[in-house]
C-alpha cells in the first residue's frame, strides 16, 4: 500500500527525498486514522492522540534528515 510518489524539488537529496517519502506516509496515516475515527471505530480522543504522535515523529524526521544542527 505504500507507493511513494516522485520527489519533484529543484533542491534534491537523499535527505530530502526521505522526508517526502515521510511525509506521504504521515498523510497516508492520518487519513487512515479519520476514516476509523468517522466510522465509529476508534473515539475522537484515540484519533487525536495517534495523529499527535504522528507528527512527532514526523517533526523529529525533519529534525533530523533537514535541520541536523536544530533539536528535534
Amino acid at each position: 500500500m505504500e507507493s511513494f510518489s516522485r520527489y519533484h524539488g529543484d533542491d534534491w537529496s537523499p535527505e530530502r527525498v526521505a522526508f517526502h517519502q515521510n511525509l506521504e506516509q504521515f498523510a497516508e496515516r492520518v487519513g487512515l486514522i479519520v476514516a476509523l475515527q468517522g466510522n465509529g471505530k476508534i473515539s475522537q480522543d484515540n484519533a487525536y492522540a495517534e495523529i499527535r504522535q504522528l507528527w512527532k515523529e514526523l517533526k523529529g524526521s525533519k529534525g533530523n534528515l533537514l535541520d541536523p544542527n536544530s533539536k528535534a
